[in-house]
């Protein structure tokens, strides 16, 4: 083999076996077949060491003799009946009794295979848990893509962009690493995700914002953890590279990341392993990382709140996003398409605006960048005016709300306009205001309906 097979050669699935038999001669031979396709695989002779294992770390798939010293397989109520640490169960036995089959199945195995039996038996009846076990996973990442409501559209044709869009065609084929900088708001997801639809990766998009998990956790949300790692966990739980496995995964605001995890990212970027918080195993992955931050990442460097050697291995290939405001040809683009996009998502008709309108859009310096822009083409819609009635409003009414509201206004007037107010302050991000404001993300969307709904019994 030359050294171009070998470099080229996949990594195991990242996928955990548990072989459960107490003959030596059929855990090895199991053990050495599974290791040459999946990340771990370990071997126990009973069920109390199986059990200690699985305290440990979490298991896809056991492949259980039913026939064991202490107890008998299908009596293994730990590994059958535990909802949060449910693994895909392989029944083996020697001895052919349908009824025993029968029960295995009805204990919830998932396939049932007799003694003695050829390799591709085995390995076909594996296949198909693990097909099972991947399916699961990207369903669930499909499920939080589709409650995210994001999408992959890259808009703009400037130069800036243009060469933005060009970058990313080069090095969406690649696996290596890439770092995205960009201020807040530029579209640094939106980078991301066309990185890993161009890529040719078969895995999900697994996006994760650093800075909005508290420092203690990332670690279990990132590489999950074992039962017992710390307080609360009850059960071994998979992380978000376990999700990622053969896609991509999105650290955002990657300048938040605590030391401490700085560390162990570094570790996993070298050694292409994850070890889940209480557990003593590496499970290989194979899984792109691509970072982003709004901070200058060199600075923290020399400021001593970033490491250098994990600088370095994350920025092999690196895209800057520029800001909207050095590219106003594009406002106009992305003015059509949020107002098109929005219309459809508030149930509307979808407005026309004037050149005054987009002329007073172009010449704004947008701090808050493409999620401003899309904060106000939102408000306008929903208010039921256009952007140059809006901002001349704004301004006239600018120095009053620094003061206080008019007297005359009611008090629903009042709390509209501090509720947007404080929208507007968080970029459009709504959840961010909800919290400052001290209600739920539901009452806060429930109050822009009802507003909405106003207007529109207005016009009508």
């Amino acid at each position: 083999m030359n050294n171009n097979e070998s470099n080229s050669k996949p990594l195991p699935t990242a996928v955990s076996v548990l072989i459960v038999d107490d003959e030596p001669g059929m855990r090895s031979f199991l053990k050495k077949a599974l290791s040459k396709k999946f990340a771990l695989v370990e071997i126990a002779s009973t069920i109390a060491e199986a059990e200690k294992l699985r305290s440990r770390g979490h298991f896809d798939l056991l492949i259980v003799d039913i026939r064991l010293p202490d107890r008998s397989g299908i009596e293994w109520h730990e590994a059958l009946n535990e909802k949060e640490r449910r693994s895909d169960i392989i029944f083996m036995t020697g001895y052919a009794d349908m009824d025993v089959a029968i029960k295995a199945l009805r204990a919830g195995a998932s396939d049932f295979i007799m003694k003695p039996f050829h390799l591709e038996q085995m390995m076909t009846s594996v296949d198909r848990c693990i097909e099972r076990r991947l399916l699961k996973r990207e369903n669930f990442m499909l499920r939080r893509e589709l409650s995210s409501g994001h999408s992959t559209t890259m808009i703009g044709n400037s130069d800036a962009m243009m060469e933005v869009k060009q970058v990313i065609e080069r090095v969406a084929p690649t696996n290596a690493v890439v770092l995205i900088e960009g201020e807040s708001g530029t579209g640094k997801e939106l980078v991301a995700r066309q990185l890993h639809q161009l890529s040719g990766r078969t895995g999900p998009f697994v996006p994760v914002n650093c800075g909005a998990i508290a420092p203690e956790l990332l670690g279990s949300e990132l590489f999950g953890h074992t039962a017992g790692a710390f307080t609360g966990a009850k059960g071994n739980r998979e992380g978000l590279f376990n999700f990622a496995t053969g896609g991509t995964i999105f650290l955002d605001e990657i300048g938040e990341m605590p030391m401490k995890m700085q560390t162990a990212l570094l570790r996993v970027l070298e050694q292409k392993a994850i070890r889940p918080v209480g557990s003593e195993k590496e499970v290989a992955i194979d899984v792109r990382v691509v970072a982003a931050t709004n901070r200058k990442l060199s600075e923290e460097v020399a400021e001593g709140n970033f490491r250098s050697d994990l600088y370095y291995r994350l920025n092999v290939l690196n895209i800057l996003i520029p800001p909207l405001r050095t590219r106003p040809e594009d406002v106009i683009e992305l003015t059509h398409h949020f107002t098109w996009q929005l219309a459809r998502e508030l149930g509307v008709k979808e407005v026309v605006w004037s050149h005054e309108d987009l002329l007073v859009l172009q010449q704004h310096e947008w701090p808050g960048n493409i999620r401003e822009l899309r904060n106000m083409i939102e408000r306008c819609i929903l208010l039921g005016k256009p952007p140059a009635e809006y901002w001349k409003k704004s301004q006239e009414t600018e120095v009053v709300t620094q003061a206080g509201y008019p007297l005359s206004w009611p008090l629903k007037e009042v709390e509209k306009q501090h509720v947007m107010s404080v929208v507007d302050a968080h970029n459009g991000n709504k959840s961010a205001a909800a919290r400052d404001l001290g209600v739920s993300r539901k009452t806060l969307d429930r109050k822009y309906k009802e507003w909405f709904e106003i207007e529109s019994d207005k016009e009508d």
